[in-house]
């Protein structure tokens, strides 16, 4: 019996063993769709690009939106994943192409009509709004470097123009610097990438396989304004020769934006060998102002936390197992004696399980809740593994939907199952708790969502969500959330329903009158959970608003799981407390007492708007911060929520079962 224990252990021990090594040895190792691309001299290389946008509206554009040169087979779009067109991302081609390692200058792209009066209002507008323009090659988006007192700054995209004395100037020429790196070591991508990767790089022995290639490791962008002639342009075709040197100085701006005036576009590219490898490649992307803060605020802020979590806990647990020595070390005429002569949780013993009121919408929201943190839970821990890096686009959102949808079984067990047992048993009206669990927190998110998309729908926003993509949304969720809603309700109401270890009186004690009221404690409740994750909350909002690249999902991981237990704790503490006077209805309070952190959180999002978000411009604007905002809270308190009243549930139900009663 032992030795096949064994084996199983040491076949256990190296599988844990390969997978720490796999993540030892992390720059050999390429996640799927991430392989390098290997580029021969001269091979082609097309730019992409993105979506315009600006941290003062929040609303994306299309880059065909305003008067840009457009590629000689028309516009094309990308593939696009169901995140990037949730996200606003509308990736399409361009006409910018280069070489692979072959510098050229002096490019003519194409002089777009004369400005209509349309077009003229709509360029200024954007640059008074500071949109950027963002371009992509090969998955790299472009960057650009600006000093500042000795400093230099990075920064995605670079700026539709600038505002000089009332005058608006437009950025029509761009100076590329592509960094690559030599491929080295064709043998060890084959055995270590993925099979797409493997099909690319040729075999050894084989003709062509001695031929130098190069990947992309970096993508620079300057962006200048030049006065270009516009009779000497008009023969050229795209890709020619402009006549006069172009010389690229982003301190001065020469091209003044007129009505009824014709713009050509211009650009050169310059490739540069880098020491950069190409698992490095985004580290310059990834390295956000004020690092140093954000480690050692996290980390600092945890400790903290854990402490003060300890010292709750271990008051918590020796009050309560004093009190329960007490009361089990009295007989049983001592113990009645007792019951009339003292107060405290012991006197609720005939009410505590007493159903609450609108027992079915907290089996819905308890359902939602375990929904909504299972995705969290399992999306963080994916992308700290790596496996949703900002590399790929659009992986988190998508993630996100795909595992909310199939935890859809989760929600719909434990809201059915919560039913029955608040019910002793009883098996009616299962169906509708579970599909009423599958549609409530979906339902809410629609409405806002919807009217948002009509704000951005008026405003020409490739924001919006497509109709299209309203349908594709509308059956993923009745096609595969509610009928695994469904199926995990029917195995929910199949399940054994946990019996109440005490019996509930017929008539309801009276609930003595408090010196305060009991909702103050619970909205003061939130405040230690917001304690937990206010910091990390500063550098999500910022990735989310301020078009910073968030990628510490390790830390989020732990600050997650710091979360969960605080929450626990703060609603066992309330619970006990509202126990110990006589005050039997815990079952809402407990879930508000972690969830009223969904309101600091609130509170904090408008503090964030005022102070930080000073530029966002229009009414539009802010309503559409405030309900993704509202939207974002909402699921925290389903989810703090949740976390507590379980943990509550789960001490109740213990409490009283250790109690010996007749």
């Amino acid at each position: 019996m032992s030795r096949p224990k064994m084996e199983s252990f040491r076949e256990f021990s190296l599988w844990v063993l390969a997978f720490c090594l796999v993540f030892q040895l992390g720059y050999g190792f390429y996640l799927p769709g991430s392989y390098p691309h290997k580029y021969g001299v001269g091979d082609e290389l097309s730019v992409k690009v993105n979506s315009l946008t600006s941290i003062d509206t929040e609303m994306p554009f299309s880059y065909y939106s305003l008067p840009f040169c457009k590629p000689e087979g028309g516009v094309k779009d990308s593939a696009e994943n169901l995140g990037e067109l949730l996200m606003g991302d509308r990736i399409e081609n361009s006409p910018y192409k280069f070489k692979m390692y072959t510098n050229e200058s002096e490019i003519f792209l194409c002089q777009v009509d004369k400005l209509s009066d349309e077009q003229f209002k709509i360029l200024t507008k954007r640059i008074d709004e500071m949109y950027q323009v963002n371009l992509i090659l090969d998955n790299l988006p472009a960057i650009r470097f600006t000093k500042k007192d000795e400093y230099f700054l990075r920064w995605t995209g670079y700026p539709v123009g600038i505002k000089i004395q009332d005058v608006y100037y437009l950025f029509n020429h761009l100076k590329f610097n592509v960094l690559v790196h030599k491929y080295e070591e064709p043998n060890v991508a084959r055995v270590m990438g993925t099979g797409d990767a493997a099909e690319m790089i040729p075999p050894v022995g084989k003709e062509g396989s001695d031929k130098p290639g190069y990947m992309v490791v970096g993508f620079e962008v300057i962006p200048c304004s030049i006065m270009h002639n516009a009779d000497s342009v008009k023969n050229l075709k795209m890709y020619g020769k402009y006549p006069s040197p172009v010389k690229c100085d982003p301190a001065t701006v020469g091209m003044p934006i007129k009505e009824g005036q014709p713009v050509a576009f211009t650009y050169e590219v310059t490739f540069e060998e880098s020491d950069i490898k190409w698992p490095s490649r985004w580290d310059a992307y990834l390295k956000m102002e004020g690092a140093k803060v954000h480690w050692f605020s996290i980390l600092n802020s945890l400790m903290v936390i854990t402490f003060l979590a300890g010292i709750v806990l271990v008051i918590f647990l020796r009050t309560v197992r004093r009190d329960l020595t007490r009361y089990e070390e009295l007989d049983k005429e001592a113990q009645a004696q007792m019951n009339e002569e003292l107060s405290g949780w012991k006197l609720v013993v005939g009410d505590v399980f007493r159903a609450p009121s609108n027992p079915a919408l907290l089996c819905i929201m308890v359902g939602d809740g375990v929904q909504i943190l299972g995705m969290a839970v399992v999306t963080i821990l994916f992308a700290a593994l790596g496996f949703m890096s900002p590399a790929s686009r659009g992986t988190l959102i998508t993630g996100m939907i795909f595992f909310y949808l199939i935890l859809g079984i989760a929600a719909g067990y434990v809201a059915v199952r919560l039913w029955r047992t608040i019910g002793c048993g009883d098996q009616k009206g299962w169906a509708s708790v579970a599909f009423k669990a599958a549609c409530f927190f979906p339902g809410i998110a629609f409405f806002i969502l919807t009217i948002l998309n009509f704000l951005l729908w008026g405003s020409h926003s490739t924001g919006a969500i497509p109709f299209s993509l309203y349908v594709i949304l509308l059956l993923l969720w009745f096609c595969i959330s509610v009928p695994l809603s469904l199926v995990g309700g029917y195995f929910g109401a199949r399940a054994p329903h946990l019996e109440y270890p005490v019996r509930t009186n017929q008539i309801p004690r009276e609930i003595p009158q408090q010196r305060y009221p009991s909702w103050l404690l619970v909205l003061g409740a939130g405040t230690l959970p917001f304690g937990t994750l206010f910091i990390e909350l500063f550098f999500i909002m910022s990735s989310i608003w301020m078009g910073r690249v968030y990628y510490v999902f390790g830390f989020l991981f732990i600050v997650l799981i710091l979360l969960v237990v605080v929450c626990a704790e703060v609603s066992l503490v309330l619970t006990y407390m509202h126990l110990c006077v006589e005050d039997w209805k815990w079952w809402w309070k407990s879930f508000f007492a972690s969830g009223s952190v969904a309101i600091y959180i609130f509170l904090y999002s408008i503090n964030y708007l005022v102070f930080d978000l000073k530029s966002l411009s229009g009414p539009v604007s802010a309503t559409l911060y405030l309900g993704y905002s509202l939207l974002m809270v909402l699921a925290i308190m389903f989810t703090t929520g949740t976390v507590g009243f379980l943990s509550s549930f789960w001490f109740v139900y213990y409490l009283f079962s250790s109690v010996k009663l007749d």
